[in-house]
């Protein structure tokens, strides 16, 4: 019997996760932030009037079971013309939205051409926009925009506050037997998903084992300076203590040639302060759960190990 997964979050952490966990189970859902504003999918989003397609056809891409060529044509993104800057796959989805009249559907039909174990929901069908408030009381609209001022967040708000989750996604929360939290941008990927109506009520009302993945890094212009402890009282300050049991916290040793081209952007090695989340209710688990190459993220398969262990 496979364990029923569902993963929230967005950008490139949610699809890292996915590669990993889909294969372990067959019962895999991930639900996405649909909040992007900048690149290909903001152009889209602003022109066609469609939820922004990148972050989702990460996802779609992540859980495909398809020949590499077809991945590649799906990732390929145009350097000149009018298409400068679109990925293919962000067109394909816009094409078959158009098409087929619905974003949802389109999603569902793209995953059958992907060959794709799971499913892949958008958090919402909703046009929202993310709205940021800085400890020094100034606001900044829009997930792109967010980072770039440099202040340290206080809130993250969505507009309209009200936007109304898939009933596909509220289902597969109530359903599953393990909910998995990030790892990846804490204020524009992560959060947005639990600020849709009714998300963070059935992930605090679930009897699953809830998981958060905390990043390796931190996150210039979003969790400047942050612990391990601070990602996790952002998470539950913008949703419910509830919708954590266990927090993971990379150990690996990062190498120091990586290290310092990070240091050059502004970004450091999250310090885990275990005894602070231990403190707030939480079970800890650190483990070695990076895999270092030219960037440093979360491997796949370390990471999904520590999560099956913890799903057991």
């Amino acid at each position: 019997m496979f364990p029923k997964i569902v993963c929230l979050g967005g950008g490139t952490g949610l699809p890292n996760l996915l590669r990993g966990l889909k294969f372990y189970t067959d019962s895999l859902t991930a639900i996405v932030t649909v909040a992007d504003d900048g690149g290909s999918s903001g152009r889209l989003r602003d022109e066609l009037k469609i939820p922004p397609p990148g972050d989702i056809r990460n996802c779609l891409l992540a859980l495909a079971y398809t020949e590499p060529l077809m991945e590649q044509l799906f990732q390929y993104r145009f350097s000149s013309g009018t298409l400068k800057g679109h990925s293919f796959g962000n067109l394909f989805l816009a094409a078959m939205t158009e098409m087929l009249g619905d974003f949802e559907l389109a999603i569902k039909e793209s995953s059958k051409v992907l060959a794709v174990k799971g499913t892949v929901l958008p958090s919402t069908l909703d046009d929202v926009i993310l709205e940021a408030v800085y400890e020094d009381g100034d606001k900044a609209s829009g997930e792109s925009q967010i980072p770039n001022s440099r202040k340290r967040i206080k809130q993250i708000l969505l507009k309209p506050s009200d936007a109304k989750p898939l009933d596909e996604a509220l289902d597969a929360i109530q359903a599953a037997d393990a909910i998995i939290l990030g790892p990846g941008s804490l204020y524009t990927s992560l959060i947005p998903n639990l600020l849709v109506k009714d998300i963070t009520l059935a992930i605090s009302k679930s009897k699953a084992k809830k998981i958060y993945v905390v990043n390796v890094m931190t996150q210039p212009g979003e969790t400047d300076g942050y612990s391990a402890s601070d990602h996790v009282k952002a998470v539950v300050n913008h949703s419910s203590p509830d919708v954590i049991d266990s927090v993971i916290i990379n150990s690996g040793q990062i190498p120091d040639y990586l290290l310092s081209r990070y240091l050059l952007d502004g970004a450091t090695p999250v310090e885990c302060d275990r005894e602070v989340i231990e403190a707030m209710g939480y079970k800890v688990v650190t483990a070695s759960v990076i895999n270092p190459t030219d960037v440093v993220r979360h491997s796949p398969e370390l990471l999904s190990k520590v999560i099956m262990e913890l799903i057991k």
